[in-house]
């Protein structure tokens, strides 16, 4: 009886510092491959083109995070949580796009949707150019492809070793970022890095965060400057945003300084339009949501609300399955604009059938 249990104590003790090995590798491996972009990298553009801005015309920009492709109706996120007004607790399933057929119908949604759009400039998030939760599928040169008579510019947001977790189905390597498209000549594309949570485990979950400055010459001698961002979701207490929108409030002000003209836009993961328990929904509102306002910005710049805010959402939950009505919904995407522009905007309906996100297009025209 003894030798039996000091046998299953030896293996027991093997099994367990098998465990250990293997946890403790990982976690260096997981260390090792993690890195951060440097701040004010300098980024590509791609197809540049000729024309130039002229003063007294009017013209068009698109934001819309795109979700990796994942997105369909029946998707839900691992990451997500959230709580019903009945009390149930409801959670994400899913580590990526449930099939690459699927990535692929989404993306060519999410093409034809701008198209329609028929915009002069584009901001899209969360696009995907070689990552395992969209099947490889290269977002970033399909939509790139899809819009010719368009410049690009590609700053990666998410790089990521194999995350081996949700252990049922690894979200696994991930290659991602922010895409600038241009029909206007371009001088100078700059990626900054946002500060981020740097904690273990959240820094190897979330992303590289940045925003990627476009600098578009006008002929009257000034710059559009065009911002492309994406903000912290994942950031208890909004801490890590508030850090966030302080470096992007001293990019405004710079740029305002020099007599630019200044958009900022994308996903900026807070409610920019007063909708926060707007729409009707069977959910609880989550944690994850902070209001965002003209006060919290620096002297001179705006939230352009859009004028169909109160009656179209950009953002649904993804913490189940989307159901109209059923999912918390809200406005979290849109424009920022300094006080020599005029705008208006408005949020595209698409019923969130290609992305958890609906796209927003500004109309602006040089005010000066």
């Amino acid at each position: 009886m003894k030798k039996v249990l000091k046998r299953f104590l030896i293996a027991l003790l093997c099994i367990v510092g098998a465990l250990i090995l293997v946890v403790g590798g990982y976690v260096a491996y997981m260390s090792v491959m993690y890195y951060r972009i440097p701040d004010n990298t300098p980024v590509e553009t791609k197809n540049g083109q000729s024309a130039v801005l002229q003063s007294g015309k009017s013209y068009s920009i698109l934001t819309y995070n795109i979700g990796f492709g994942a997105y369909n109706h029946d998707f839900s996120f691992f990451m997500d949580e959230g709580e019903m007004k009945d009390g149930t607790k409801v959670k994400g399933r899913f580590g990526r796009a449930q099939s690459k057929q699927i990535v692929l119908t989404n993306t060519q949604g999410v093409m034809d949707t701008a198209q329609k759009a028929d915009v002069d400039f584009a901001f899209f998030q969360e696009v995907d150019s070689g990552s395992t939760r969209s099947f490889h599928v290269n977002q970033y040169e399909a939509i790139s492809s899809a819009f010719e008579n368009s410049s690009s510019a590609y700053a990666v947001n998410f790089h990521s070793a194999y995350l081996f977790y949700p252990f049922n189905e690894p979200h696994g390597a991930v290659n991602s970022g922010i895409l600038t498209l241009s029909k206007y000549k371009t001088d100078e594309n700059v990626r900054r890095s946002y500060p981020v949570d740097n904690s273990f485990p959240t820094k190897f979950f979330d992303l590289d965060r940045c925003f990627l400055v476009t600098r578009v010459p006008v002929e009257n001698g000034k710059e559009l400057v065009l911002i492309n961002s994406h903000m912290s979701a994942y950031d208890a207490g909004g801490i890590i945003r508030k850090k966030q929108l302080e470096l992007l409030n001293q990019v405004l002000k710079t740029e305002q300084d020099k007599g630019n003209y200044v958009i900022a836009g994308g996903d900026m993961n807070h409610d920019i339009a007063g909708t926060i328990q707007h729409f009707p929904s069977q959910q609880k509102v989550p944690g994850w949501v902070f209001e965002f306002s003209d006060k919290d910005l620096t002297q001179g710049f705006r939230i352009v609300r859009a004028a169909n805010a109160d009656s179209v959402a950009t953002c649904r939950s993804t913490d189940l399955p989307y159901t109209k009505g059923v999912n918390y919904t809200t406005v979290i995407d849109g424009f920022l604009v300094s006080d020599n522009i005029k705008a208006t905007a408005e949020n595209i309906d698409t019923d969130f059938t290609y992305s958890d996100h609906n796209p927003v297009k500004l109309t602006f025209q040089f005010a000066q």
